[in-house]
C-alpha cells in the first residue's frame, strides 16, 4: 500500500508516529508562511502541515498544490496547539507535519465546489458524477446503502435463505410496464428483454424445490421517470414455499425492525406490530393505497347526508354510484384564500373537477355551497365531520377511487402546511386485500393490478365468473411514511387457475402458450404453494438517508429523461454494429 493509514483514523494516541497518507486536497490555507492542507479520502479528513523549518522542499512543493490535487505525504503526528483543535473533526486533536511530499496527480478546477455542500444544477452534478461522489453527503449515502444491503444478506442467510442469481437476458413476457429490448445477433429478428423483475424465475425456483430464495436483483423498466423512479433499479427479491401471507409479513417486519434499529436509531417507530389496513380501508380513510399515517386528518363519508342535496354535483354523483368524501382540517378557517386556491389546484392536478369547502367562521359557515343547501344539510355535515368554529372542511365528489385520490393529495398538502409529517417518526404499515383487477384506461379491458400470477382470495374465487372486478387478491404492500417500499403476493400454483386468470385478462390460449407456456408446463410438475415480496432498495435507502430523491443514493443514476449524463448514453452506434445486430433504423 502507498499509505500507512487512512485520513479518518489517526487520533491523539498515535502522537509521535511517522505515517504516510494519500488523498485529495480538500482545503488549502497559507498562514504566515506555514501551509495547512485538509487531506481527504473516503474515510475522512486529516490536517497536514508544511513548515519550511521542518522540510523546505516539501513546503515549496506544497505551495504549488491546489484543491483536488492527489497527494502522498509522509510526516510526524503531533498534537495540535491548545485552542486550535477541531472538535467537529474526528482527527481534530492532531495534525501531521510533513517532511516528504509527492504530487501523484494535478487537477483542473472542478465545475462545482467539493469542500462544501451547495445547491448545484443537477445536470451538472450528474455529468460530473465522479466528482459529486467526493461530496461527504453522497459518499455517506452510498456507504449506508452498502451497509443496509450487507445486513440484509446476513439476516437472510441466518434464516436459511439461498441467494440465487437469475439471468438478465430473458424472454419477453410483458407484465405491465414497457420492457427494454435486446436484439439477438445470432438469431436475426429475435430479441431478449431486460427483466422488469425476476418474478417468473423465482417462481420456477420454488418449483425446483429451493424453498427459500432471495436476490439483490437488478430490474429494468422503460417507463416515464419521476423523482423516486429509475429505468434501472435494485430490489430485494424474496420467494418462499409453503407459506401464507402472515409468514411473509413476519419475515419482512423482523428485517425492517432490525434495519431501523441499526441504521435509523434516532427514529421513533410509530406502532408495532405494524398496522394492517385493507386496500378499501386505506382509500376510505386516507385516499391512498400507500397512506402516510404519521398524522390523522382522516376522511368522513357524507354520501348518506347529501344524497338528496340541493347541490346537484353531490346528488348526481351519488346517483351515478359515486361518493362524497369530507376532510376536516382544524384551524384552517383562518387560512388566506390563496391557500384554499392552492388546495383546489392540487385536487384538480389529481383528477378532481374542483374542490368545495366549508369554512367555519365566528359568524357562521362560509361557502359558495351553502346557497344550494338547506340548514339541516349543513348541520348534518357539521355533526358528521365534527367540525367546529375555526375549522374548514374540504369535499370531493366522484367515483370512489378518483374522489379519494384527489382528496388524499389535499390531505398530504394540509399535513405539510400544518407540519404534521414528523421526520423523526417511521410509520410502517401493511396494505392488503388489493383488487385483483383494474380497468385499463385506454382499452377498458381488465388488467392485473399487481401481476397475472397473483392469487385471488379463496372466498372471492366464485366472483371470477360473475363479478371479477370485485375479486380481491392475496396481495400486500409495505408502506413507510407514504412511500410504498415493497410488496408481494401469494402466487397461483395451479395451471387451471392460472389459465382462468389469463382468460379474464383477454390473453388467448395461443397467446398464453406463446408468452407463458413455460410457466404453465412447470405447474404440471408439482408446483408447491408459494409467495414472496420485493423491497425497492433504492427507495428504502433514500428514506434511511433522509433524501427526497432516489438519485441521491445511486452512484450513477439516470436523469429525469432517462439519460446517463456521465457516460453520454444512450448514444448512436456505427452502421457496422447495426448490421451485426440485424437492425435497421427507421427515420422518423
Amino acid at each position: 500500500m502507498q499509505r500507512t493509514n487512512t485520513c479518518g483514523e489517526l487520533r491523539l494516541k498515535n502522537k509521535g508516529q511517522t505515517v504516510t497518507l494519500t488523498g485529495w486536497v480538500h482545503r488549502r490555507r497559507d498562514h504566515g508562511g506555514i501551509i495547512f492542507i485538509d487531506l481527504r479520502d473516503r474515510y475522512g479528513l486529516t490536517q497536514i502541515v508544511f513548515d519550511p523549518e521542518v522540510d523546505k522542499k516539501a513546503w515549496g512543493l506544497a505551495n504549488t498544490v491546489r484543491p483536488e490535487y492527489v497527494l502522498k505525504a509522509t510526516g510526524e503526528i503531533r498534537q495540535r496547539i491548545d485552542g486550535q483543535d477541531n472538535p467537529d473533526m474526528p482527527t481534530g486533536e492532531i495534525e501531521v507535519y510533513i517532511h516528504e511530499l509527492t504530487i501523484l496527480n494535478s487537477a483542473k478546477t472542478p465545475p462545482f465546489e467539493i469542500d462544501q455542500e451547495k445547491v448545484v444544477n443537477e445536470e451538472l452534478r450528474l455529468k460530473y458524477r465522479y466528482l459529486d461522489i467526493r461530496h461527504e453527503r453522497l459518499r455517506k449515502n452510498l456507504v449506508l446503502r452498502h451497509q443496509i444491503i450487507k445486513t440484509i444478506r446476513d439476516m437472510l442467510d441466518k434464516e436459511d435463505f439461498v441467494e440465487v442469481e437469475t439471468p438478465i437476458l430473458i424472454k419477453g413476457t410483458p407484465e405491465g410496464s414497457r420492457e427494454y429490448l435486446v436484439p439477438s445477433r445470432l438469431y436475426p429478428g429475435k430479441f431478449f428483454v431486460l427483466p422488469q423483475s425476476p418474478q417468473q424465475l423465482k417462481q420456477l425456483l420454488m418449483i425446483g424445490g429451493m424453498d427459500r430464495y432471495f436476490q439483490i436483483a437488478r430490474c429494468f423498466r422503460d417507463e416515464d421517470q419521476r423523482g423516486d423512479r429509475q429505468p434501472e433499479f435494485t430490489q430485494l427479491d424474496i420467494e418462499m414455499s409453503f407459506v401464507e401471507e402472515k409468514d411473509l409479513m413476519a419475515i419482512s417486519d423482523k428485517m425492517m425492525l432490525e434495519l431501523t434499529k441499526k441504521y435509523a436509531p434516532g427514529k421513533k417507530i410509530l406502532k408495532t406490530p405494524f398496522p394492517i389496513l385493507t386496500w378499501q380501508q386505506a382509500y376510505e380513510r386516507y385516499g391512498s393505497d400507500k397512506p402516510d399515517i404519521r398524522f390523522g386528518l382522516e376522511f368522513t363519508d357524507i354520501s348518506d347526508v347529501v344524497k338528496a342535496s340541493g347541490f346537484k354535483v353531490f346528488a348526481e354523483t351519488i346517483k351515478k354510484g359515486g361518493v362524497v368524501k369530507a376532510l376536516k382540517v382544524e384551524g384552517a378557517a383562518s387560512w388566506p384564500r390563496s391557500d384554499f386556491d392552492t388546495m383546489e389546484t392540487i385536487a384538480k392536478e389529481h383528477g378532481a373537477k374542483g374542490l368545495a369547502y366549508f369554512s367555519y367562521r365566528e359568524d357562521g359557515v362560509k361557502s359558495p355551497l351553502t346557497k344550494f343547501m338547506s340548514e339541516d344539510e349543513v348541520k348534518a355535515i357539521t355533526k358528521k365531520t365534527g367540525a367546529k368554529t375555526g375549522d374548514a372542511v374540504f369535499f370531493a365528489a366522484d367515483q370512489f377511487v378518483p374522489a379519494c385520490t384527489a382528496l388524499g393529495q389535499v390531505r398530504l398538502a394540509c399535513g405539510d402546511k400544518l407540519k404534521l409529517r414528523d421526520p423523526n417518526v417511521f410509520a410502517y404499515l401493511w396494505v392488503n386485500e388489493f383488487p385483483m383487477f383494474e380497468r385499463d384506461k385506454e382499452t377498458g379491458n381488465l388488467a392485473a393490478m399487481h401481476h397475472p400470477f397473483t392469487r385471488p382470495m379463496d372466498e372471492d374465487r366464485n366472483l371470477l365468473d360473475s363479478k371479477p372486478e370485485k375479486a380481491r387478491a392475496i396481495a400486500y404492500d409495505i408502506v413507510l411514511n407514504g412511500y410504498e417500499i415493497g410488496g408481494g403476493s401469494i402466487r397461483i400454483h395451479e395451471s387451471d387457475l392460472q389459465k382462468k386468470i389469463f382468460s379474464l385478462l383477454n390473453i388467448s390460449d395461443a397467446d398464453a402458450e406463446r408468452r407463458f407456456g413455460h410457466m404453465l408446463e412447470a405447474f404440471s410438475y408439482g408446483a408447491p404453494p408459494h409467495g414472496g415480496f420485493a423491497w425497492g432498495l433504492d427507495r428504502l435507502a433514500m428514506i434511511f438517508c433522509g433524501e427526497q430523491n432516489i438519485r441521491e443514493v445511486i452512484a450513477f443514476p439516470k436523469d429525469q429523461k432517462a439519460k446517463d449524463l456521465t457516460l453520454g448514453a444512450p448514444s448512436e452506434v456505427t452502421e457496422k454494429e447495426l448490421k451485426e445486430a440485424n437492425i435497421t433504423i427507421r427515420k422518423a
